[in-house]
């Protein structure tokens, strides 16, 4: 009996572990420092936008290793951070609020390499770092918006209860001022606003005038649900990037934290997480005299708004509709004019809302309102960067027929703007704008002393292994040690394969289990094989016993641990996740390594011959 193993499968395991070097190649590159520029609201650099930045470059005298545009977003490279840092201040004041511009690290990989996919694996913030912003919230936005929302609700209990006013107005210091028409009836407006509103404190500030202001318990409640919708809905935008084991969290009174690991678009996150965009559905004011609303007389409850070409339209000040009630946007191409759409979909109390407004409103105009909080570039007296509000009509389309809670909004102008303005929307409107007060890369949060020692005990380990391996199994424990090789190389380079993988330091973990987990499926079928010698087998029928015997073991305890792996994956956290992608990777990848690795080396050194003794 001779052990051989047909051409194809020697062909196959040399081809898997040549393709597993190959993609395990970008790791030995590293990376550049490098500023990423990328156009905002859909808007992309172009070629112009590159002969603005390298002659800006070339006046500051800041060598780049290269500077490229590729789709719509130029990359720059340098080789240290402090000319990426200096270029990246340099940029930013030089292209203004047009371009988001943010640090990024990018891989050196050859592009040979590139043009097959080739990318290296991914870091967590534990070992590599990543990017860091720390943002503030507006409070003052989020305040100015609960007063608004305030004064809609006084306008109508007033009308309903029938108490006639003169105005009803911002006031300092976020309070609202009720001034009535009846001064004898400010003593019940006053007790009828407390049993309706019992966090507000109401004192009179004349015979007929009241002022309403949040208490200190609803002020703070007020700032608390801002942070925490702030921090749902930021939560939902770093799914929507595809980030793995990112940490966001609340720092401070009015700040959140976001750490995102192994992203290589940096410019990208920093322009969703920082955007501060939603839409608001108004019905036109067809009634307004349009030539006198550009002289400032508009109706009360109206305002006007312009397009982006410039055109005025008035609005009424009531929306119909706001971003809150938008469950599910996704961006597309208009059947009829080809042209770029986002089709929302609202939840049931906005699909209520949409369905009786456009009942009432047949054959009447309805603008889709976009809107957003934008860098100034000025400063408070407190330092903090004042936040402009922008804002523009998307499109005004006439109320055709009955809709509900799902439609399509039109009237976009490239698919890039349609791509962005539905992870936004499908992540949810922003309860108040935010702003990126701090940027950095950072290194391992472990430190990397920590970092240094957690791999130096892993390759220990495994020199130790396959020491051991030699000295006890000879010829047969250099094949494992082969094997084992292999094993790390082709988990390295699936791990470099897979999106949304990240190596963690609970993954570095995973990966020495698995190494320990493959050399014991060795140890499993070397020992059968000595054991059938001492049994009177031949050679080669000790070998192939060895290895048929041991396989249902092999198989039955890597399988438990893979089952494991899986309910680890589904029940854990970000580093129990990654420790559960390595382990069931590595074990996985080790009953290849291990049993058919093993074995066509072993057949091309004992198979073809009759043998009388194994070097095991």
């Amino acid at each position: 009996m001779l052990n051989r193993y047909p051409l194809w499968k020697n062909i196959m395991v040399t081809l898997v572990v040549a393709i597993g070097v190959l993609y395990s190649l970008p790791n030995l590159y590293g990376e550049d420092p490098a500023v990423q520029i990328s156009g905002t609201r859909g808007q992309e650099a172009n070629t112009t936008t590159l002969s603005n930045v390298q002659a800006l470059l070339r006046e500051n005298h800041l060598t780049t290793k290269s500077i490229k545009l590729e789709n719509g977003s130029i990359l720059a490279r340098f080789n240290n951070t402090d000319d990426q840092l200096l270029a990246k201040d340099k940029i930013s004041e030089k292209l203004g609020n047009g371009y988001s511009v943010a640090l990024n690290l990018a891989p050196a990989t050859p592009k040979w390499l590139s043009d097959i996919g080739g990318s290296p694996m991914k870091w967590g913030l534990d070992l590599r770092g990543g990017v860091r912003f720390l943002m503030e919230v507006d409070m003052n936005t989020a305040l100015a918006k609960r007063q608004e929302q305030l004064q809609d609700s006084l306008l109508a209990e007033l009308r309903k209860a029938k108490y006639p006013y003169t105005s009803i107005r911002a006031g300092e210091n976020h309070s609202t001022v009720v001034t009535l028409k009846n001064p004898d009836q400010l003593s019940a407006v006053q007790r009828s606003l407390r049993q309706a509103h019992p966090n507000l404190d109401i004192r009179e500030i004349s015979i007929n005038t009241l002022s309403l202001t949040l208490s200190d318990a609803a002020l703070n409640e007020a700032r608390d649900h801002a942070i925490e919708q702030n921090l749902s809905i930021l939560r939902r935008r770093v799914e929507e990037l595809g980030v793995s084991e990112p940490v966001i969290q609340r720092q401070g009174a009015e700040r959140i934290v976001v750490e995102l690991p192994g992203v290589q678009d940096t410019a990208r996150a920093k322009e969703i997480l920082g955007a501060t965009a939603t839409l608001e559905f108004r019905l036109v004011n067809q009634n307004a005299n349009l030539d006198a609303a550009m002289r400032g007389m508009v109706p009360s409850d109206s305002e006007v708004k312009f397009d982006r070409n410039g055109r005025p339209v008035v609005l009424y000040k009531r929306a119909v509709l706001g971003g809150e009630h938008i469950v599910n946007a996704s961006s597309g191409v208009d059947q009829n004019s080809a042209t770029p759409q986002v089709s929302v979909t609202l939840d049931s109390e906005g699909g209520d809302i949409m369905s009786q407004t456009t009942k009432m409103n047949l054959k009447k105009p309805m603008a889709t309102l976009y809107v957003e909080y934008k860098d100034s570039g000025k400063k408070d007296e407190n330092g903090k960067t004042v936040l402009t509000k922008h804002e523009e009509v998307i499109n005004v389309a006439t109320i055709q027929g009955r809709f509900g809670s799902q439609f399509q909004i039109t009237g976009i102008d490239s698919p890039n703007e349609a791509l962005n303005l539905s992870v936004l929307l499908r992540s949810g409107a922003l309860t108040a704008p935010i702003q990126i007060v701090e940027e950095r890369t950072v290194g391992p949060s472990l430190g990397a002393q920590n970092v240094e020692q957690g791999l130096q005990a892993g390759l220990w380990g495994l020199a130790i292994t396959v020491v051991f391996m030699l000295i006890y199994y000879k010829v047969f424990g250099l094949f494992a040690s082969m094997a084992l090789l292999a094993n790390m190389v082709l988990l390295v380079g699936l791990m470099s394969l897979i999106p949304g993988a990240t190596l963690t330091m609970p993954g570095i973990a995973g990966i020495i289990l698995s190494v320990g987990m493959s050399v014991d499926a060795n140890v499993l079928i070397f020992e059968r094989i000595k054991e059938e010698i001492r049994n009177g087998r031949s050679v080669q029928q000790a070998i192939n016993e060895g290895y048929s015997g041991a396989f249902s073991s092999i198989f039955d305890a890597n399988l438990t641990t893979i089952l494991t792996s899986i309910v680890l994956y589904a029940v854990g956290t970000g580093p129990i996740k990654g420790f559960a992608i390595t382990l069931s990777l590595g074990v996985a990848i080790s009953m290849f390594t291990a049993i058919t690795g093993t074995r066509m080396l072993v057949n091309l050194l004992y198979g073809g011959k009759r043998v009388e003794k194994l070097s095991i």
